[in-house]
């Protein structure tokens, strides 16, 4: 079995260049299933039900989100509504939406995926390594591939969490610092890694926001509204193969692709 998993998509830039190059990408790759994380998707801080449906048309299966997941009010219902939008599973029970669900792919295999947050400079949600035990409980049951989104800041956390879940799934996909690692390897206990993923969206940019923006905030300590930037695009992505009999992951390789000029 093979998955893609595309980096952070930031704003219409990443939405465009995911539409433009999803179809030589699917060529290329050949995946039996996509997955993309969209929680920068709209304006650049998080995901609107229209946002979500045009990466959805693009070709992606299931969209992981993270700490953004609600910057727009309106993606609230919409979280329950469509199951292949999956919000961190370590929120507060009651918040909307679900973290973690179970997909059929392209040769007709269960996979499971699960969307977690770290806590290490982020907000203090439950613990995600406890999180992840408890949804392995039910999961393992029902799919052998599992793929995890964890969505955090820290290398170390990072790196912890997929230690922790080696051997338990078949792929530990770091998201949320928006620069793609040079770390992928499989663990010894069958699981695929890489701490970050990177990003999908304007290359010459500060992890998909206007560079004027970020460099005078640093010489002047003023804030500022961040923009999502223009100009040259890039998609950044993994493809993990996987054995479905034992749920090992085979190999990883890491992609990045450079687009056309975003409007």
């Amino acid at each position: 079995m093979r998955i893609l998993f595309v980096g952070d998509i930031v704003g219409k830039p990443g939405r465009e260049v995911l539409a433009r190059m999803m179809p030589s990408l699917m060529a290329e790759t050949s995946p039996d299933f996509v997955i993309a994380n969209g929680e920068n998707a709209a304006g650049g801080i998080g995901i609107t039900k229209d946002t979500a449906l045009e990466i959805l048309q693009a070709g992606v299966d299931a969209i992981t989100l993270g700490n953004h997941v609600w910057a727009k009010r309106d993606v609230y219902s919409f979280l329950d509504e469509e199951a292949r939008l999956i919000r961190p599973a370590n929120y507060p029970d009651g918040v909307p939406g679900r973290g973690w669900a179970i997909y059929s792919t392209g040769v007709g295999e269960p996979i499971g995926v699960i969307n977690l947050c770290g806590r290490v400079f982020m907000d203090h949600l439950e613990n995600p390594f406890r999180a992840a035990d408890d949804i392995l409980g039910t999961l393992t049951a029902q799919a052998n591939v599992i793929i995890v989104d964890f969505h955090a800041e820290a290398t170390s956390e990072k790196a912890a969490f997929a230690w922790y879940l080696d051997g338990r799934v078949a792929a530990v996909i770091g998201t949320h610092t928006h620069v793609q690692t040079a770390d992928e390897r499989i663990l010894p206990g069958g699981t695929a890694y890489i701490t970050d993923v990177g990003m999908t969206g304007p290359a010459d940019s500060v992890i998909g926001v206007k560079k004027e923006l970020i460099i005078s905030r640093f010489l002047t300590q003023m804030p500022s509204k961040f923009e999502v930037a223009g100009g040259e695009t890039l998609l950044s992505a993994v493809v993990i193969d996987v054995n479905p009999a034992t749920g090992k992951a085979i190999n990883i390789e890491r992609l990045q692709r450079h687009g056309d000029s975003s409007t």
